[in-house]
């Protein structure tokens, strides 16, 4: 049985008997051939990207709820029976209140309700970094303008002068009415969340209820884009039913439109997986209504997707004896895919693709790199010819790479990179297309991305086998697992940006932390003043701060102190401080619970006593004649 197996059996054992029991009791202790865990399940675990319960539970119903293998249908075509509500649509705009105004040139101004909408996008977001970027506030103006009537045009002229404070402030308190709503308040809006998913989160595929993904409409706004993207800020309209086109299969019920509406049109294409689509109105690209990922035909798509990465491991051998043999090759064009196939298989670089110039961000992949984000050392390290990557990936994510090349690899980047510019192509007799042309006559099917998720799950499954052992704990073995995935995200690159408010976090944890040092350093010192005042009392027997006068108990030490409750107290004594025999108890103020804790790390730290602090919140001190209670 494979450690992989191992693993995922254990834990299986700990999920609850109704998961437990969508496994075929056949399948769940069979041992899958290392090929097939190659391809479809630890490929899955890679880059399914949901955490581990996500990849846990996809793996439970993968032997039970694989549909697609319910029949077998003729090639392209995805179902039979597709019926459902259509997309919804964005609430309609309510206009603000009388007491929120607009300024302009210190005046207020009441706006036509098109223009006031377009202006509330931007006050929104007038605290986000976005506002102070010149292409965001250029383009956010110039559509605003379209939206205005003749008479706010010949006022509104500048974007300087306008003064979007009260509309931001509205939609803060809005924000933080929100948060202190009631139980009641919040149980209603998640019921009213649940009866619109209910309604429109559904529908039926050949006889299932399938969920689906994203059925809602974006709303109006403005544009964002990832990275410094060219249209930034512009406005993206509302999408309207005379803009969708819905798919279902003829013999469903069509989904009516809203009140006053009509679709763009409908139509029943089986050979395609979405229920509705639009276009939308910054890029002209095509938005669609899909099912949700564990949906049959999103598994079915997923399941090939790693069918096709594990094809690849019997072919992958003699691909790679090829494009070492490329190197040497007399065409220039050759040698150039073959350097870009070497990078795609052992970097797991994306392909990238073309675009054209100010129609999205100047994000690239391996096909698409420029000399300026490559350098060459012979040898940094300590290794020998060196390529040193920086350059924006997909979604503007940086990609900084120092990796020892074969030499081949790198006499060849010195030619490619020959009298040329830093913003020439390196590779400027390849595209992408034709690289994955040349690998679909390797083999059926084959693209730059296949050796992305093939590369990703043999180092997943490489990372298993070397960090699990079958006697491991639950526990170890997940964090085994999230060690490997680690290892994977490194492969691919798999980051999040920066946050724009990191730094100002970073700032506010420093404070904290400076607060705590300082509280800890007047703790100390208020120990070292009690300590120097008891030794200056002598014996301690005029009744000092920490004494105890019980017979048999022996005096506290000088550092011990009270705990939350302000009152120190002897293990003989009950919290009244009568003992068993009826004596009275001396008892001490001490401070309270917000210096308790930097007290107790420097009594701790001063006396070498053993603390410890129960669930009660009550601090025991160790001493030669048992414990005693602070």
């Amino acid at each position: 049985m494979s450690v992989a197996h191992a693993f995922l059996s254990q834990t299986l054992q700990r999920l609850p008997v109704a998961l437990r029991t969508l496994i075929p009791a056949e399948q769940a202790h069979q041992a899958p051939d290392s090929t097939t865990w190659l391809g479809s399940r630890a490929g899955l675990l890679a880059l399914a990207g949901g955490g581990v319960i996500w990849n846990l539970l996809s793996l439970c119903v993968w032997g039970r709820l694989r549909r697609w293998e319910e029949e077998k249908r003729e090639d392209r075509v995805k179902w039979r029976q597709l019926e459902h509500k259509g997309p919804y649509f964005a609430p309609p705009y309510e206009p603000l209140p009388n007491g929120v105004c607009f300024f302009y040139d210190g005046k207020p101004m009441r706006l036509s309700v098109k223009a006031e909408e377009v202006a509330t996008f931007y006050g929104r977001m007038l605290d986000h970094e976005y506002t102070t970027k010149e292409v965001f506030r250029k383009n956010f103006f110039n559509d605003w303008r379209k939206e205005m009537t003749a008479e706010e045009r010949e006022v509104i002229k500048s974007l300087d002068k306008c003064d979007f404070t009260e509309i931001h402030r509205y939609f803060v308190d809005k924000a933080a009415a929100r948060r202190v709503l009631t139980r009641e308040e919040k149980q209603k809006l998640k019921e009213e969340a649940e009866k619109l998913q209910q309604e429109f989160g559904y529908c039926i595929l050949d006889g299932h209820r399938e969920k689906i993904g994203n059925f809602k409409t974006e709303p109006p706004g403005l544009f964002r884009g990832r990275g410094d993207h060219p249209k930034m800020g512009m406005l993206k309209r509302r999408v309207m039913p005379e803009d969708v086109v819905i798919n279902c299969s003829r013999d469903s019920k069509i989904p009516k439109p809203p009140a006053g509406h009509q679709w763009k049109e409908v139509r029943s294409d089986n050979t395609v997986m979405w229920l509705a689509a639009w276009t939308e109105s910054i890029q002209n690209s095509i938005k669609y209504v899909m099912l949700n990922p564990c949906s049959k035909l999103k598994g079915e798509k997923a399941w090939q997707k790693f069918e096709t990465a594990r094809r690849l491991r019997g072919f992958v051998d003699e691909i790679r004896s090829q494009y070492r043999a490329d190197w040497k090759s007399q065409e220039m064009k050759t040698r150039q895919r073959a350097v870009a196939l070497y990078f795609i298989d052992k970097l797991a670089l994306r392909a990238g693709n073309e675009k054209e110039d100010g129609e999205a961000a100047d994000t690239v992949g391996c096909c698409s790199l420029r000399v300026e984000h490559v350098q060459l050392h012979p040898e940094a390290d300590g290794c020998q010819h060196v390529v040193e990557f920086d350059f924006p990936g997909k979604d503007s994510i940086r990609y900084y790479n120092r990796v020892p090349v074969e030499k081949p690899v790198y006499k060849n980047l010195q030619l490619f990179m020959k009298n040329k510019d830093p913003q020439d192509d390196l590779f400027d007799r390849l595209t992408t297309t034709s690289l994955n042309k040349h690998l679909h006559e390797l083999m059926d099917g084959l693209t730059a991305k296949v050796f992305r998720t093939y590369n990703a799950s043999v180092t997943l499954q490489e990372q298993l086998r070397a960090l699990t052992r079958a006697e491991d704990s639950i526990a170890a073995k997940i964090l085994s697992y999230n060690r490997a995935n680690r290892a994977v995200a490194i492969l691919c690159n798999h980051q999040r940006a920066t946050s724009s408010t990191f730094e100002k976090s970073m700032q506010n944890l420093q404070t904290k932390i400076q607060v705590k040092k300082e509280q800890v350093a007047e703790a100390r010192a208020e120990l070292r003043k009690a300590r120097a005042e008891h030794k200056a009392q002598g014996d301690g027997k005029s009744g000092s701060l920490f004494s105890c006068q019980c017979p048999g108990e022996e005096e506290a030490a000088p550092g011990e102190a009270a705990g939350a409750a302000g009152v120190a107290e002897c293990a003989g004594h009950g919290q009244g401080g009568e003992q068993a025999g009826g004596s009275q108890h001396v008892q001490a103020q001490l401070p309270g619970p917000q210096d308790q804790h930097c007290l107790v790390q420097a009594i701790q730290g001063a006396s070498g006593e053993d603390l410890q602090q129960n669930t009660a919140g009550e601090v025991r001190l160790g001493s030669r004649h048992g414990r005693r209670r602070l």
